[in-house]
């Protein structure tokens, strides 16, 4: 075993003080795999050539939007971007994309302060931890940066592991996890490096999504499989295979902050509530509409109420207690949705194919507002409900800022 080889997992997630001295780790994945077990598209031609054309015509092929209703346009980067985050106090965004390359910078200014260098892959996850202390930046081999934002963005720790589907931070401690092509969810602790593995069953895990209480994992696997991890004791408290769930991947997942029922969407377009000991029921069934989003309780409304986007476009509010549709968004000229987030005053909001960020009221599904500027799909959208701003990343290279509007 090789000495730089991350030291064994913890046996709890809770927050340590960290040392500022403490060394960079770099593994690989199969030593940690074997350390934890030891311890107990191609297209036709057709499709190429017009993706040729496309590249060849360069912007001139993109939508031009009828207005740019953005605060500020973040253009550092050179090719489409698939992730980004905003700081959770300071005004700071983190952005990445196909170009390798990650920045950190300025919300208001678009002055970078940091970039992220020794990626040789598209950066496909970032973010900065619950606190703010430290940014993470990932790519699709797998390849894990985290740097220490109050200290010039020092390097503090890197892994490897296979090709990586997905990278998030923990909601309450420096704990830093990724889901891998292979199936298995990594869990380190930061900066140490202590790890975890949640093992897989042979198929990609690309959805993950923590419980409120920051206790358990809810994954969702590319053969529709659905687990439920305990942080704690590395055990799969409950699950649901392929025959009693979804036939496809799952693409999105929502808790309740009960942290007893999850919504869980598929590429199979069909939407499941899942409580602590299996489906309690369906919210839409099997279809050609992919369900690439679904939000769950809305905080401190009298409902408990569930939210789905699909790839056609189709936004709906769902009551949770009755199964039943409660009301569908209203959208004269739909696209397909890639993120949503729930907003203050009622509203959610939705990234999409179209190039637009939508908001709704939940309540009663008329639209709140339609934010123009990107002229190529949104691939992801942040929130910080303090700043009341919108974050949005997009295949145009850029990245944007907006105001979420005054509610009238």
């Amino acid at each position: 075993m090789r000495e730089n080889t991350p030291p064994q997992s913890p046996y709890g997630l809770e927050p340590e003080d960290e040392d500022d001295e403490e060394l960079i780790y770099v593994g690989d994945a199969d030593e940690v795999l074997d350390q934890w077990e030891n311890e107990a598209y191609d297209g036709d031609s057709d499709e190429a050539n017009e993706e040729e054309l496309d590249e060849a015509r360069g912007s001139s092929s993109r939508r031009q939007p009828v207005r740019d209703d953005a605060k500020l346009t973040f253009k550092k980067h050179t090719a489409p971007l698939f992730c980004g985050a905003l700081h959770p106090t300071e005004d700071l965004a983190v952005t990445g994309g196909e170009d390798d390359k990650a920045y950190v910078w300025d919300t208001k200014t678009g002055e970078v302060k940091f970039e992220v260098t020794n990626h040789s892959d598209s950066i496909i996850g970032v973010g900065f931890s619950y606190d703010g202390t430290f940014v993470a930046t990932g790519d699709i081999s797998g390849h894990i940066q985290v740097f220490k934002v109050s200290q010039n963005y020092r390097k503090v720790w890197e892994f490897t592991v296979g090709d990586m589907c997905g990278l998030r931070w923990h909601g309450a401690a420096h704990v830093l996890l990724a889901g891998t092509e292979s199936g298995e969810v990594y869990v380190w602790r930061i900066p140490s490096g202590d790890c975890k593995v949640l093992q897989g069953h042979g198929t990609k895990c690309e959805t993950i999504e923590l419980t409120h209480d920051g206790k358990k994992l809810a994954a969702g696997y590319g053969d529709g499989h659905f687990k439920l991890w305990d942080l704690k004791t590395n055990a799969t408290v409950m699950e649901v295979p392929p025959s009693a769930g979804h036939s496809a991947n799952i693409t999105s997942l929502g808790i309740d902050h009960d942290n007893q029922l999850f919504v869980t969407g598929g590429e199979d377009g069909s939407t499941l509530i899942v409580g602590t000991n299996g489906v309690l029921g369906t919210l839409t069934a099997p279809s050609e509409e992919s369900v690439e989003a679904v939000l769950l309780d809305y905080p401190d409304f009298e409902l408990k109420i569930a939210a789905t986007g699909t790839l056609a476009g189709k936004v709906t509010i769902w009551d949770i207690p009755r199964q039943a549709k409660r009301v569908e968004c209203i959208d004269e000229n739909p696209t397909g949705i890639t993120r949503m987030m729930w907003l203050k005053d009622y509203m959610v909001c939705a990234g999409t194919l179209g190039g637009l960020v939508k908001g709704w009221d939940v309540r009663s599904g008329a639209m709140r507002f339609t934010l123009s500027g990107h002229t190529d799909d949104v691939q992801h959208i942040a929130y910080n409900k303090e700043k009341n701003i919108i974050l949005s990343v997009s295949e145009d290279t850029t990245a944007k800022i907006f105001e979420v509007p005054s509610v009238v």
